[in-house]
């Protein structure tokens, strides 16, 4: 594999890890082996709480990155129902609770049906829209209210995996193209079934063509490089 002229290299991303951090890591230990630092970029950012398939490009492949941010993808997200958090994932506190006893099967699949197709999304206060220059998710942070615009996204399908009618928690899978905000499909999914709902785990499952099974473990792509021809 030569580095300079190009190569795809897919990587589980940990938990608790951003895309940046994740692609920071890699081009360290790739760097410190061929002895140059090598030219890196991913196609398409993963949150920090969520896991799974992170693209990422070297040398002359990173002129492939925006045509791979075109690929549809595909997610398995878990979802707690009847609370919201500021995220609309588990990286803030829940900051407000919602009835559920009216939330049924059979009403969790009419709702999942709305959001199929060409629609339009607010992108998550924490995100990194840009605001005037400035990343959304740091005014947050700073205290400034952010008001982000509606865009529209398109959702392939959304398959209901399974419904927990105790715990109040439903997994979908869901295949949907750029540009689509997992965190808050589960915010309007909440607020369509006359709830609340956020993020407790997400797993990119699929990228394109590439899945997990095609990715390398992150804790040992160490020994991956190793195993392989790389200059």
């Amino acid at each position: 594999m030569n580095l300079r002229e190009g190569v795809i290299i897919a990587v589980d991303k940990p938990y608790g890890m951003s895309s940046f951090g994740a692609l920071a890591h890699v081009r360290y230990i790739l760097s410190k082996h061929v002895g140059y630092k090598v030219k890196i970029g991913h196609a398409g950012t993963l949150d920090p709480l969520a896991t799974g398939v992170l693209v990422l490009c070297t040398g002359k492949a990173t002129k492939r990155i925006e045509s791979l941010q075109e690929h549809t993808k595909q997610y398995v997200a878990k979802l707690q129902l009847g609370a919201t958090t500021p995220s609309y994932d588990r990286e803030h506190e829940v900051d407000a609770h919602y009835p559920t006893s009216h939330i049924t099967l059979e009403k969790v699949e009419q709702v999942l049906q709305q959001f199929t197709g060409d629609i339009m999304q607010i992108p998550p206060a924490y995100s990194a829209c840009k605001i005037n220059g400035d990343r959304a998710y740091e005014l947050q942070r700073k205290g400034r209210t952010v008001e982000l615009q509606a865009k529209p996204i398109h959702i392939d399908e959304i398959a209901l995996e399974e419904f927990d009618a105790e715990a109040m928690t439903l997994q979908i899978r869901v295949t949907c193209g750029k540009g689509t905000y997992i965190r808050a499909l589960a915010r309007d999914i909440g607020r369509a079934l006359e709830s609340g709902a956020y993020l407790l785990s997400l797993c990119r499952t699929r990228s394109g063509d590439v899945t997990l099974d095609d990715c390398i473990s992150f804790d040992t792509f160490g020994e991956w490089i190793e195993a392989n021809e790389i200059e």
